[in-house]
Formats: C-alpha cells, sequence, structure tokens
C-alpha cells in the first residue's frame, strides 16, 4: 500500500507514523507512506494557499487550484482521496478495515475554514472525520486514519490474533479488561478465572466483561442488533 498525505504540516503528519508497529510496518515495506506540503503546488510568488470566503464569514477557505493540481499529480488508477474534515462521515474500525484493502491513498488535509467546496464535489472520494470536535488542522486526523488502517495490513501485528481481539473488532462491544503479572498488586489480584487455565470460562468472563464495560462506557453501541446495522 501507498499513503501520500497532502497537508501545510507533513511533519505534523508523519511524526506519529515514525515509531512503533507503523514505523517497522514502513521499514519492512508494507506500506509507504509520504507528506507532501501544499504549498509546493501553489502558483502564487508568496506560495499562499488560502483565501477569504466568498459571500463573507470569519476565516480563510484553502483554495481549490493547488489542491487539484496536487491530485492530478500524485492520483493513479487505484487511487482513493480522502478529505480530513468535521464534516465527514466517522472513522470506525469498519471503514479502516476496507480502507486496509486499498493501493493507494491520497489523504488531503483542510486547515483554516476547510476547503474550496469544489474540491469535494469533483476530487473526493470520501469525508472522514475522527471524531465530533475541531482540531487546529487535518494533519494530526491525517496520522490517526493512517494508524488505524496501517495496523490492519497482513503482517503488520505480528500475531494476526491481536487485531481480531481488540475492541470494535464487533462493532457493538468494547474489548474486555485485560491484566498482566503479578497476579496481586498492593492488594488487587488478577480475576482467578484468568489463571484457572480454563479456557472456556475464560472466554465466557472476557465475553461478560466486554458486555459490562460497554454498558459503563459506550451504552450507545448496544442500541444495535449484533450485525451492526441499524434498525
Amino acid at each position: 500500500m501507498k499513503i501520500d498525505i497532502v497537508t501545510l504540516f507533513p511533519e505534523v503528519a508523519l511524526a506519529p507514523l515514525s515509531d512503533s508497529i507503523i514505523q517497522r510496518a514502513r521499514a519492512s515495506g508494507l506500506v509507504e507512506v509520504v507528506g507532501h506540503q501544499l504549498r509546493d503546488w501553489s502558483e502564487d510568488k508568496h506560495r499562499r494557499v488560502d483565501d477569504s470566503l466568498c459571500g463573507g464569514g470569519q476565516g480563510m477557505l484553502l483554495k481549490p487550484e493547488p489542491l487539484f493540481a496536487a491530485v492530478e499529480a500524485l492520483k493513479t488508477p487505484g487511487t482513493r482521496v480522502i478529505l480530513m474534515t468535521p464534516q465527514g462521515k466517522p472513522l470506525k474500525q469498519a471503514l479502516a478495515k476496507e480502507l486496509a484493502g486499498s493501493e493507494h491513498l491520497l489523504i488531503l488535509c483542510g486547515h483554516y475554514e476547510g476547503v474550496d467546496h469544489r474540491v469535494i464535489e469533483t476530487l473526493v472520494d470520501d469525508e472522514i472525520s475522527i471524531g465530533d470536535y475541531v482540531l487546529t488542522n487535518g494533519a494530526i486526523a491525517a496520522a490517526v486514519l493512517c494508524d488505524a488502517v496501517i495496523r490492519l495490513l497482513p503482517g503488520a501485528l505480528g500475531d494476526e490474533r491481536s487485531s481480531l481481539e481488540e475492541s470494535f473488532s464487533n462493532p457493538n462491544l468494547l474489548e474486555a479488561p485485560a491484566y498482566t503479572r503479578p497476579i496481586e498488586f498492593r492488594g488487587m489480584a488478577v480475576p482467578e478465572v484468568l489463571i484457572s487455565g480454563h479456557h472456556g470460562k475464560i472466554a465466557a468472563w472476557k465475553d461478560a466483561q466486554a458486555l459490562a464495560r460497554t454498558r459503563a462506557n459506550r451504552p450507545d453501541l448496544l442500541d444495535f442488533p449484533p450485525s451492526g446495522k441499524e434498525i
């Protein structure tokens, strides 16, 4: 897989992807991630890429010219063009899995008040949001998206069971609590079932704890049937 990120802050997008699991995936050739400076496609002598809003309004908007030029330079027949924006559909595990099957992701990062809507109408395949809040720029959101996608590539985690046992591998349940040694710490003990060696009882305990944790932290997930499809 190849991922191109077009942003005013490529170093911000790449920094979280330069260590740990994601860096190992990059080093092993599972994925190539390249950050691009949007200003490189500006035709303005001062390398400006923004302008005021037509019709008035606060802030500045990214102009269409550099974004069109960037996409036209980087896009290939297998490219999926993504815009990181608070107005996008929410990033969930199912979408991350879908994107992990792509050949090439081209991620555009919003800034200021966003991008000229002609970019969205003409170039963008998916508008994606990482949450119902506003960030300083889309480069941070792009890094989150890349992490979520890259770790799902075959071989990225080493143990292929890892991604199957995490929160949202089942879209309606969070992951069960987890423990490690020491068995007792400051008067708190690991649940006996986890050291019993009885795999059936351990599995049942994890299912029950996952349900309880979901009810406590994300009851909204339980509003859906097991298929994850809305009623």
